[in-house]
């Protein structure tokens, strides 16, 4: 009874949610079912999605927080070609990221929710930047507000206020124990539970920095084991950061009702979801026959470039032109057979090969 009534809290947010708010879950668990049963991409085309997706998430959640690093100089900086222009604390973090988001990617089935897991993450995150040394692992001792500033870094206002630092550690064992249980149990839908986690750890701000960048790759591993197997695909990072206004309103909106009578985090669960149903919604459109250039490898691609130049052509003549030995372009003729992109003209030495039209 004591530990329902701790609980509490947490369960009366969610375990009424509104019907909008149903239905996208209902539209999002389509399109993992989608993922789940569609074409399967092959390790090669998922290897090269995987890491473009790494750099974008690790340049957009340090963006989020105020660096100014483009994917452009992040690619740069994970090939260890050195950036001038930008602070070392700038490229710190995004290194930071970028490790701690590739070993969940790679992971993320061997690894317990748990406190302590959420304590070594925050190491990691913050492994680099040597200003961060003593609090790294470590609860929060003093306060720390969300705070907007104006380009000149000068605090304009307050986005919201956080919980007190001597609550902080009893706060986030409360909460980890919930949503270690309610996910065990399948109390209610994980997307919900997640949900309901990652406003509750903001509100705490639990550390005394990183948690923005911490509750985004805790996003990534929960849904990962949730089953939304296509988390390393599409950058739930880069949507958060193109809707970055609307991000912090939707906080700012659910953590002021949290601890009010209504407790209600509508306006979070609102966007969480829309930006996640756009991230499923992305995930499925990888495979489409339409996005047949992102399916396909650095060859096979040129291949596929040169018969959209010409009416059509022999293997040899494609060979010579796109600069593939004949073997790999007959493999990549009949994949793009199979994916009824391209059609065979004859048979035998006179067999040729022509894009089908839409």
């Amino acid at each position: 009874m004591k530990n329902a009534a701790r609980f509490d809290k947490f369960d009366k947010r969610i375990k009424n949610a509104p019907a909008r708010i149903l239905s996208k879950i209902l539209e999002i668990d389509g399109y993992k079912t989608e993922w789940i049963q569609g074409a399967k991409l092959s390790p090669q085309v998922l290897g090269r999605l995987k890491k473009s997706v790494l750099i974008t998430s690790a340049g957009a959640s340090t963006r989020i927080e105020g660096a100014s690093l483009s994917d452009e100089d992040v690619g740069k900086l994970i090939k260890g070609i050195s950036i001038q222009k930008f602070t070392d604390r700038d490229k710190q973090e995004v290194q930071g990221y970028y490790e701690l988001l590739q070993n969940i990617f790679n992971a993320w089935k061997n690894i317990k929710f748990s406190e302590n897991t959420i304590k070594h993450f925050h190491k990691e995150l913050l492994k680099y930047t040597a200003k961060d040394a003593k609090h790294r692992g470590e609860y929060k001792k003093i306060e720390n507000q969300v705070e907007a500033a104006d380009n000149q870094g000068k605090v304009i206002g307050i986005i919201f206020k956080t919980s007190p630092a001597y609550l902080a550690p009893k706060q986030t064992q409360e909460l980890i124990e919930w949503t270690s249980k309610a996910l065990e149990e399948k109390r209610y839908h994980p997307l919900l539970i997640i949900s309901n986690f990652l406003v509750e750890f903001l509100k705490i701000h639990p550390f005394q920095d990183g948690n923005g960048r911490l509750s985004r790759v805790l996003a990534n591993l929960l849904l990962l084991q949730a089953d939304y197997l296509y988390m390393p695909y599409v950058s739930h990072e880069k949507l958060i950061e193109d809707n970055k206004q609307g991000y912090y309103m939707a906080l700012r909106k659910g953590q002021k009702n949290i601890g009010a009578k209504k407790n209600n985090i509508t306006p979070w669960l609102d966007f969480f979801l829309t930006i996640f149903l756009k991230q499923s919604q992305m995930a499925a459109e990888l495979l489409s026959k339409e996005n047949i250039e992102k399916l396909l490898s650095d060859k096979q691609l040129a291949v596929w470039r040169y018969l959209q130049k010409v009416d059509q052509a022999s293997p040899g003549e494609i060979s010579k032109e796109a600069k593939v030995a004949r073997p790999t372009v007959n493999q990549v003729l009949y994949k793009l057979m199979r994916l009824k992109k391209v059609e065979r003209i004859g048979l035998g030495r006179s067999t040729r090969y022509r894009k089908l039209k839409p």
